[in-house]
């Protein structure tokens, strides 16, 4: 007589459903200490980023809208509704979108938090504005990260939580407000504001299309009319909406320039 199979766990359908679901990028902790990703090639990602990032946030969101861009499996999201927020979550890659999604009934957050599958790009059609924002791990991805990152800044109404790859550079210059044209070897001074462009792959990634160095996040930043008010950590910025005509902010108005990128000239 054959013994009877022994009854699945809980443990055992989460195990099973992860691998139908995997790859996975983000290591998420799900209930029964069952881990998406335990031996991802980074560590604990991106649980040791959250850990920098969590200080910066208020432990009560409740009342605050909040926008995940490039959520993948939903990680920031996940802490964000945890701590009370409305959440969105946005991302352009479905794969990821379903795991986001599965977790999210597992951990039992799903009233808190709603996925879509959008472009940063697409945040330009949206009347909506956030609260708080996480754009990490997206600008060096993106093939017109200004554009981006000038679309994203328009819908942060308290805090931005930027991170980014970057170039390792420990040079630092008072960069030229208006370097003239027979002066054009300032712009190759260590330090300078600068991105490198990737024109095929970067760590075999063919979306790795830019890495800046420090000073042009920071450039960048100011230019789409946000203020850093901390560096946390390696790569991450804490920053908040400039006042309008804010000395650093971008130079001109910008706005129809923006508008017509967007095709909402036309609206």
């Amino acid at each position: 007589m054959s013994a009877r199979p022994e009854p699945r766990t809980a443990a055992d359908e989460r195990l099973s459903a992860i691998r139908a679901l995997g790859p996975w990028f983000h290591n998420l902790h799900l209930p029964g200490g069952v881990q998406t990703a335990p031996d991802h090639f980074l560590g604990d990602f991106p649980g040791y980023k959250w850990a920098v990032v969590a200080e910066l946030i208020p432990q009560d969101l409740r009342g605050w809208r909040a926008l995940d861009v490039g959520c993948n499996a939903g990680y920031y999201a996940f802490e964000l509704a945890r701590r009370g927020a409305a959440v969105t979550g946005i991302d352009v890659d479905e794969h990821y979108l379903r795991q986001a999604r599965w977790a999210a009934r597992e951990l039992g957050l799903e009233e808190g938090v709603e996925f879509r599958r959008m472009q940063v790009y697409d945040l330009a059609g949206e009347s909506e504005r956030y609260d708080l924002v996480l754009f990490m791990g997206v600008l060096y991805h993106l093939r017109y990260p200004l554009l981006g990152l000038d679309i994203v800044a328009r819908v942060v109404r308290r805090l931005l939580v930027f991170q980014t790859l970057m170039i390792p550079e420990d040079a630092r210059v008072a960069a030229e407000h208006d370097p003239g044209l027979e002066h054009r070897d300032a712009l190759r001074v260590p330090g300078w504001p600068a991105l490198a462009f990737v024109e095929r792959r970067l760590a075999g990634d063919p979306t790795n299309w830019w890495v800046p160095n420090e000073p042009a996040v920071e450039a960048m930043l100011r230019s789409s009319g946000l203020s850093v008010v901390r560096r946390p950590g390696h790569e991450i910025f804490l920053c908040e909406p400039a006042p309008p005509g804010a000395p650093d902010g971008p130079p001109y108005d910008i706005t129809p320039e923006l508008l017509a990128a967007t095709g909402r000239l036309r609206e």
